[in-house]
């Protein structure tokens, strides 16, 4: 569905309703030396000469949360033409492009001004080496709303009026000139027609049966294991085994690109020890997402209902029909139902693969390293040991082939020391010195020479999926006598007492995507969402279909300005709901 018009963007004040930019200035004059509080005064929106300016939210003191601020441009005035937004991920590109314009002019000011506490900040929700849909710059048909943050100035607690002058009168102008204004054909361009390839390989990639694709030349590894820039020194460029390389037509290139396709069905990457196995798979891992020009993964493309699973020793489970690979636990445990305060490797795993089912994921991906080993095999040598009767655990070898013939859902899957996973494997990759070969033929002439001697244990099917539908007492943001939702970080969301940890969620890859996902669980509870019934599933299409309809901040109760946010996927915000642990659910065949 082509996205609309963001609801925010059309509640803007008109430009013949704002006051006078010199009214601001002479508010300001007026303040100067006194308390923090008359900054309040503010509040408003001003006609500046190509822009309108509107402080939505000022900060009760110099150390606050900065206050919040919106600039709008008139987007007939730039070089932005309507053909440069006329797919939805066009829009989006454009609007990650100014934000990024928007972030390097603010950052380049000859100056800041100065204060106490935050004073001088000018900052806007900037974006990484991934594309995301944000509403730090909204793009509509008549307007382009910039979102920023303030820092009003204040030498101690009393106003600096010359200060915030600069801020409002220089230092914004000029990066809107710069970030803006400036923007030409030959900015827009190259970032818009990378969109459009990259659009066209996921379609390739849908059409055709492939999970992912890697293109050859491309730079997997990172600088660091903190930071997501390509490595520049001694990296290998990414060239695909010739029994695997695919050929894909994309737009704006006189010829097609080529790469590794990975196709559905169960795909093994094993290899020695430091070889590029894991690199692989977390380049697999980050390509759901666009990334930039110049990133060295632009071309590394996985569909966007591919999810990492791993295991999660000590998360809440909430009435999870684990039964497919769980069977009855020792005392009488029921998993048709399961819920604990505090699962064990095997358990949290098994509940992961089958909430991540629930959401409607495509593929696994999986990484021996961070399973529970006991989810993934049984050798022979254990079943020999430990009758089946004994063991409640049907592990993943014996059902992911189930998992792909029934609900059609693939597994992508790192290996160091499993060979047993031969037998399933329809295709098997090893990384040698970070080059891929094909190795399936070998592999499987491994399996016929030595037999594993395991006998399967996971029946004729799968199983089926009970959706559960979660009441409404499961989101409870009161602490007090106040509402408490906090994002702090990437991986820590508050909420009420209940504290939500998303450690263990691979693919959140943002700050303000955390934030979204806090702000979406409050919009929830506030519009009383659950309490009409709907599965976890159909929660997540509706709230889907909003953000496609009204754009992200429509659930934002922030009014007028919902400018750090990013899109989560639906994996991640169906992760965060299955992680509280005041989530309460009825299960519902179907």
């Amino acid at each position: 569905m082509e996205r609309g018009i963001r609801s925010e963007t059309r509640r803007q004040p008109a430009y013949g309703a704002a006051t006078p930019a010199e009214a601001l200035r002479q508010t300001l004059r007026d303040i100067d030396g006194r308390g923090y509080k008359a900054y309040q005064a503010l509040a408003g929106a001003y006609a500046f000469p190509t822009f309108v300016l509107a402080v939505d939210h000022v900060q009760g003191d110099p150390f606050a949360e900065p206050s919040k601020v919106r600039v709008i441009v008139p987007r007939a005035k730039t070089a932005l033409a309507d053909a440069w937004t006329d797919k939805p991920w066009r829009r989006i590109r454009c609007e990650d492009l100014v934000a990024r314009r928007m972030h390097e002019a603010l950052r380049q000011a000859p100056r800041r001004a100065r204060g106490t506490g935050k004073s001088g900040l000018v900052h806007i929700d900037a974006p990484g080496q991934k594309v995301l849909e944000r509403t730090a710059v909204q793009v509509g048909e008549d307007e382009i709303v910039i979102c920023l943050s303030v820092g009003l100035p204040a030498d101690g607690r009393r106003i600096l009026a010359r200060e915030a002058e600069f801020i409002f009168f220089e230092h914004i102008p000029s990066a809107v000139e710069r970030a803006v204004y400036a923007l030409r054909e030959a900015d827009i361009r190259p970032a818009v027609e990378l969109a459009d390839q990259q659009a066209a390989i996921r379609r390739y990639l849908r059409d055709h049966g492939f999970v992912a694709f890697v293109a050859n030349g491309a730079i997997l590894p990172r600088e660091s294991g903190v930071s997501d820039k390509p490595l520049t020194r001694g990296a290998v460029p990414f060239q695909s085994p010739p029994e695997l390389e695919v050929t894909i037509p994309v737009p704006h290139r006189p010829t097609p690109i080529r790469g590794m396709g990975i196709r559905r069905g169960i795909t093994l990457i094993v290899g020695g020890g430091f070889h590029g196995k894991t690199t692989l798979l977390e380049a697999l891992e980050q390509g759901v997402y666009d990334h930039v020009a110049g990133d060295g993964r632009e071309f590394v493309i996985t569909d966007q209902g591919a999810v990492k699973i791993r295991a999660e020793d000590g998360r809440s489970v909430a009435n999870v029909d684990i039964s497919p690979l769980i069977g009855a636990l020792p005392h009488g445990k029921d998993t048709h139902s399961f819920s604990t305060e505090d699962a064990s490797g095997s358990t949290s795993q098994a509940a992961s693969l089958i909430e991540m089912m629930e959401a409607g994921a495509t593929a696994f991906l999986i990484d021996e390293d961070t399973s529970a080993t006991n989810l993934l095999v049984r050798d022979a040598r254990m079943q020999a040991l430990v009758a089946k009767s004994g063991e409640p655990i049907t592990p993943y070898i014996d059902k992911a082939r189930q998992l792909f013939d029934d609900h059609g859902i693939s597994t992508v899957m790192v290996v160091g020391g499993i060979g047993d996973y031969f037998d399933i494997a329809d295709c098997v990759i090893q990384m040698e010195a970070y080059t891929p070969r094909d190795v399936t033929a070998q592999a499987k002439r491994v399996a016929e020479q030595i037999p594993t001697g395991r006998t399967p244990e996971g029946g004729r099917a799968f199983g089926a999926i009970r959706h559960r539908v979660p009441r409404p007492e499961s989101l409870d943001s009161q602490r007090g006598h106040k509402s408490k939702v906090a994002a702090r970080g990437r991986y820590v969301i508050q909420y009420g007492t209940s504290e939500i940890s998303l450690h263990a969620v691979e693919q959140l890859v943002d700050d303000s995507q955390t934030r979204a996902i806090a702000a979406a669980l409050l919009y929830l509870e506030r519009k009383g969402w659950l309490k009409k019934g709907m599965c976890l599933r159909e929660l997540l299409d509706a709230l889907e279909a909003q953000w496609d309809r009204e754009g992200l901040a429509s659930i934002s109760l922030r009014q007028g300005h919902p400018g750090d946010l990013a899109r989560p996927r639906r994996y991640e915000l169906a992760a965060a709901i299955n992680r509280l642990r005041t989530l309460r659910c009825e299960q519902r065949e179907g």
